[in-house]
């Protein structure tokens, strides 16, 4: 029994792909390429794999990490190379190396995570500021308070999420603010993208469909520095 770690990119239509969906497309590629994955015990076996940090429905990412067992040790560039090459467009194998550590999964180790927004804008928006002056306004607020629906109650509260952004800052490219966040994730502490985008829609009065904005993730972080 070996562990592994596998990196690829979700971009193009394949980033409504599901992460179940996406599970279900690995372990047919897994069986098509021939690789023996790893199968827990019990009534209902499954294979032994799970990504550290499901990707939302509608993200595109260029850091997406898929944790795996197999039966056998396999070459860390013949498990690339065999994926890579039957992939739909939209997936693209990066990387993949053996995990030796162990203990805890890179799930339970996700600490944080990095994305790149891009939320459309009129000029008339900056009002003469600086996306500088414009980030550091939105970050000096006493508390940044959000509406967040409970998961049982699905009641509405509202949550101050200033804690949970650990570094912020705006750009301007082409017509969009482009906003680089790094925000608490895993167990302890999460923040999702979405609630970040609400308070800066709100706090700059935008008028943009949620459609209109794209989200990337492009790193995750880890408590034990693990990278790939």
């Amino acid at each position: 029994m070996a562990k592994y770690v596998l990196k690829f990119s979700k971009e193009g239509y394949f980033k409504y792909t599901s992460h179940l969906d996406l599970l279900r497309l690995f372990k047919r590629s897994f069986k098509r390429v021939g690789i023996k994955l790893d199968y827990s015990h019990g009534f209902n076996p499954h294979p032994k794999m799970g990504f550290a940090q499901p990707l939302s429905l509608g993200y595109s990412s260029i850091s997406e990490l898929l944790e795996f067992e197999t039966s056998q040790d396999i070459l860390v560039e013949e498990i690339k190379n065999k994926l890579d090459s039957i992939m739909p467009e939209g997936l693209k194998i990066l990387g993949c190396v053996e995990y030796k550590e162990d203990g805890k999964t890179l799930a339970a180790l996700t600490e944080s995570a990095e994305y790149v927004i891009g939320i459309p804008f009129g000029e008339e928006l900056l009002k003469g500021k600086s996306c500088e002056e414009i980030c550091h306004e939105f970050l000096s607020q006493e508390h940044i308070i959000v509406k967040k629906k409970q998961k049982k109650s699905k009641e509405l509260v509202d949550l101050d999420i200033k804690t949970k952004i650990i570094k912020l800052a705006f750009s301007k490219v082409n017509g969009k603010i482009i906003v680089s966040a790094s925000l608490d994730a895993g167990s302890e502490s999460n923040l999702s993208p979405e609630l970040l985008i609400d308070a800066i829609i709100r706090f700059l009065n935008i008028d943009v469909s949620r459609y209109d904005i794209d989200v990337m993730r492009v790193n995750i972080i880890f408590s034990n520095k693990f990278t790939i």
